[in-house]
């Protein structure tokens, strides 16, 4: 059975015998791990093996893990600092916080990945203007050059560890002070200034091999009437064709207010794949996901099945050999150091 375009949550530490039952069905081709899923790193570990023992091939584990703010897993994980910290330390030495910048990628890649996890919805690429609370230090800087240069040995870090990167959050979301969470972020701007600036960071890791892009839940009037994340423009215009990605396209939680403009949960999923999206997220709601699956219809995408399994994670470490493991240990040092302030004084 392939991947299909459907990612779905669980409502605990445990796949309850409805969501079993869900998760066999062909629409459905990952799950979304949230804070309330975690309990602990055995816990976690093995959540996900039976997530993965469902179907073959297996369905993809993913969870926001940035660091600072959005870290779904804390306790007996390494605490990974906000990405805007390193910008800020790109100011003072720009080797530095690019070498910093892929540790924190393969330290938070390896961790996941040793409880099994797929991948992470990381790294932001919007650019930090000061604008959006709810962007904020989640980006890496406000200059689009010095979010690519991060944002790439990041990208590094995360392959190195056996995870693909999915950027987000196209075409940029930094610009719009409205949280697309609990509002309706609307950018005035036009084509030319958000390609010109925002786009950068996108088109530069897309080059770099890019495996995954979330569109934001923001309309862009100027461009086009539909929020990004259900506009045929910016996907398959923009995104497929003028930056030439082949990655797979994730769309943002449907459950989220901005995402109301599609219609209901079954209509926007329908929206979201209709304008590009190999996958939908329904996310806080397991009767919206039930409906999703009872209503959306017939679906055959090949190409997209064979998008999704890219993003399986890869090279599978065991976690007590990863507590073993020195580079493990310098990593972890080299973070807890930058957190206490003696990013300077690092020896990476």
């Amino acid at each position: 059975m392939s991947l299909g375009p459907v990612m779905m949550d669980l409502k605990g530490f445990e796949i309850l015998p409805e969501e079993r039952e869900m998760l066999t069905h062909p629409l459905v081709g990952g799950v979304i791990l949230f804070t309330r899923n975690y309990q602990s790193p055995e816990q976690i570990n093995q959540l996900v093996a039976e997530i993965h023992q469902v179907r073959t091939p297996h369905l993809l584990v993913a969870v926001d893990h940035e660091g600072g703010r959005v870290q779904r897993f804390r306790e007996g994980f390494t605490q990974l600092p906000p990405v805007g910290e390193l910008g800020e330390l790109y100011g003072q030495d720009p080797n530095k916080a690019a070498q910093l910048a892929e540790l924190c990628g393969w330290l938070m890649a390896i961790e996941l990945r040793a409880v099994g996890v797929d991948f992470s919805f990381a790294p932001v690429l919007d650019l930090n203007r000061h604008i959006s609370e709810v962007i904020g230090d989640r980006a890496f800087h406000r200059d689009p050059d010095k979010v690519s240069i991060l944002a790439q040995a990041y990208q590094r870090g995360m392959q190195l560890a056996g995870m693909s990167a999915t950027g987000k959050h196209f075409p940029g979301h930094g610009a719009v002070a409205a949280d697309s969470h609990v509002g309706f972020p609307v950018d005035e701007r036009p084509l030319q200034d958000i390609m010109a600036e925002d786009v950068i960071p996108f088109e530069r890791l897309i080059h770099n091999g890019l495996a995954g892009i979330m569109p934001a839940h923001v309309i862009y009037p100027n461009v086009d009437a539909n929020p990004a994340g259900f506009s045929p423009f910016w996907l398959k215009e923009v995104l497929r064709k003028q930056l030439g990605f082949q990655g797979v396209i994730f769309s943002d939680d449907l459950s989220m207010e901005a995402a109301s403009v599609a219609g209901d949960v079954v209509d926007r999923a329908r929206a979201a794949i209709s304008a590009g999206c190999d996958m939908a997220l329904v996310c806080n709601s397991t009767e919206a996901a039930a409906k999703v699956l009872d209503q959306f219809g017939t679906y055959n995408e090949p190409v997209s099945a064979v998008r999704l399994v890219r993003m399986h994670g890869r090279e599978r470490i065991r976690r007590d050999k990863l507590h073993k493991n020195p580079q493990w240990h310098k990593a972890v040092t080299a973070i807890n150091q930058f957190a206490a302030g003696d990013s300077l004084e690092l020896e990476l």
